[in-house]
């Protein structure tokens, strides 16, 4: 009589080491979820700025990703594990401190240049903890090992947006006027706010590169796990296999997509939400919303990691990917706040994605996981181009709200909404394709 053992996500023997790394996750999420308020608070401090350019705040946030992700797998070919995560905290301090000489000088750009830095910094560490986290044991379980250690990162962007609100949206003195008061406003008057909120954005990243830091210290001195490593092979012959993996190039383009569809929903829920607010004289507060579709998928991507017990992973994508498109519609084609609420389910069909894909597109990989998953993690340029796309549809009728409907009925800013719901069907696609094979395979 036989008897099949379930293999476990997690070893014993590798549990502390898991919990190291997975810590990481919440660190680059509470710096996601901090920055994409920015580009709100940005327009309201520098009114002056279209929504295209406040949009900046993004491109150069998720520029970063791109560029360093590359570097940082070839760094830790190079050197180790351990050696890129301590590079990347500090690249990551480093980012979070400049804020203080951009406040100080009141320069947009040199904001924009902290940003970069800091995510190189997150390059570092995401292109290290998600391979690492495969590889804490065995291959089967891989993809849900890494949604469980991902489930962590939406505790850490709630802990970003909550800093947002109360450190910096809720304490903004420019966020008092409207625009035609403001712009009312002596030049004298003018400067003390700016220079006052300025001031209170730098404060939470300020305060984020100490904690950084700490965290830093603590891992100096972890003794981190040695991972089995099949021959290494060179570099090029690394891209060659990497370029000939059907599987793989789709996986990269899919995650462009997903991630250009996240950061275009978490950052216009608050346009989303004041133009709810100014065309039906209501007080929303869009903080409040975020908060809401972060928590959906927190406990989505809990749900999510378990239902893979069950559910092929390439199939629960599929399925999700349709429901991120029916909320998308949902967004643009309901008003006010049932359109508000649609946005924010689209946080549930979202909550697998990036993981899933991750875990998809490298699966059966040996050395070149490496290579690979800078790939995957250049992907994130998608959250840099995505949303200058999207503020563009916004700045259709001028760098405000106007009463601009698209086909007499949809205001732009809901039609700009039509960006991510494209997005999520590329990789609802990509969760259909990748199915269909595992079912030709097996």
């Amino acid at each position: 009589m036989s008897t099949t053992t379930r293999i476990p996500i997690v070893k014993k023997d590798l549990l502390f080491p898991f919990i190291i790394i997975t810590s990481l996750f919440a660190l680059w999420g509470i710096a996601n979820d901090l920055t994409n308020p920015m580009v709100s608070a940005f327009k309201k401090v520098m009114p002056e700025l279209s929504n295209v350019q406040a949009s900046l705040v993004q491109f150069a946030f998720y520029f970063g990703y791109f560029f360093m992700a590359l570097p940082a797998a070839l760094f830790i070919r190079k050197y180790s594990y351990k050696s890129g995560i301590i590079l990347g905290l500090l690249l990551y301090a480093t980012g979070a401190f400049l804020f203080y000489p951009a406040a100080e000088y009141e320069q947009f750009n040199y904001f924009l240049v902290s940003l970069w830095i800091l995510t190189c910094g997150l390059a570092f560490l995401e292109t290290i903890s998600n391979p690492l986290i495969l590889s804490l044991g065995d291959p089967e379980t891989a993809t849900q090992r890494l949604n469980l250690a991902q489930a962590f990162n939406p505790i850490g962007s709630i802990t970003g947006m909550i800093m947002a609100q109360t450190f910096v949206m809720s304490a903004l003195r420019s966020d008092d006027f409207t625009t035609t008061a403001y712009n009312a406003l002596s030049a004298a008057e003018v400067a003390s706010i700016r220079e006052n909120d300025l001031s209170i954005i730098s404060i939470p990243y300020i305060g984020l590169g100490v904690l950084v830091l700490f965290i830093m210290v603590v891992i100096l001195f972890t003794k981190m796990p040695k991972t089995a490593e099949s021959d290494k092979m060179s570099i090029s012959e690394s891209f060659k296999k990497l370029f000939s993996n059907k599987n793989y190039k789709n996986g990269v383009i899919a995650q462009t997509f997903y991630v250009g569809a996240q950061i275009m929903c978490w950052t216009y829920i608050f346009q989303y939400v004041d133009y709810i607010n100014e065309s039906l004289g209501l007080d929303l507060t869009a903080t409040y919303y975020n908060v809401g579709a972060m928590i959906s998928f927190l406990v989505s991507r809990w749900i999510g990691t378990a239902l893979m017990l069950k559910i092929n992973p390439s199939k629960l994508l599929m399925l999700f990917g349709i429901g991120g498109v029916i909320c998308c519609a949902g967004a643009i084609l309901l008003p006010g706040i049932p359109g508000l609420l649609s946005l924010v389910a689209i946080s549930i069909f979202m909550s697998i994605m990036f993981p899933t894909i991750y875990g998809i597109a490298l699966k059966d990989m040996g050395d070149e996981a490496k290579i690979g998953s800078a790939g995957l993690v250049m992907a994130i340029v998608g959250g840099a181009l995505m949303p200058v796309l999207q503020g563009s549809i916004l700045d259709m009728g001028g760098s405000g709200f106007s009463d601009i409907k698209l086909f007499g009925y949809i205001p732009e800013v809901n039609f700009s909404f039509i960006l991510p719901l494209i997005c999520l069907a590329v990789v609802a696609l990509y969760g259909y394709s990748t199915y269909k094979m595992s079912k030709i395979v097996v």
